[in-house]
C-alpha cells in the first residue's frame, strides 16, 4: 500500500514535519515505520520524531563516515551528532509539554 500525501495536521505528518521528511516522491521511513514510532512512544509526536531522527543519525555514521576527495567531503559523525542532539532537544520538549485538558460536560 503506499503511502499518502503529507499531511502535516495528523500526528504521522507531524512526525515527518519535525524530522523534515516531507517529500513526497522519496520520504526516509514509509507510514508504517512511523506508525510503529508513534506507537512505541506512546502516540507522543516528538518522542516518536527523536526516536526516528536516531535511527537515522545510527545509518548516517555507519554509512557516510568521514570522506574526503578532491571536490568532496562529508562527515558522517557529524551529521549523526547534529541529528542526536535534535532529537534530544525533542525529548525535551515532550518532557516539558503540557499534556493537561480540561474536561467540559
Amino acid at each position: 500500500m503506499a503511502d499518502l500525501a503529507y499531511d502535516p495536521t495528523t500526528p504521522l505528518g507531524q512526525v515527518r514535519l519535525l524530522i523534515n521528511d516531507v517529500n513526497d516522491a522519496a520520504h526516509v521511513f514509509t507510514d508504517v515505520e512511523l506508525g510503529a514510532f508513534l506507537t512505541m512512544n506512546t502516540d507522543v509526536v516528538q518522542l516518536a520524531a527523536a526516536q526516528a531522527l536516531d535511527v537515522i543519525a545510527s545509518n548516517e555514521a555507519l554509512v557516510s563516515k568521514v570522506i574526503h576527495t578532491q571536490a568532496l567531503s562529508t562527515n558522517g559523525p557529524a551529521t549523526a551528532a547534529a541529528l542526536r542532539a535534535h532529537a534530544a532537544q525533542l525529548r525535551i520538549d515532550a518532557e516539558n509539554a503540557d499534556y493537561s485538558f480540561d474536561v467540559v460536560e
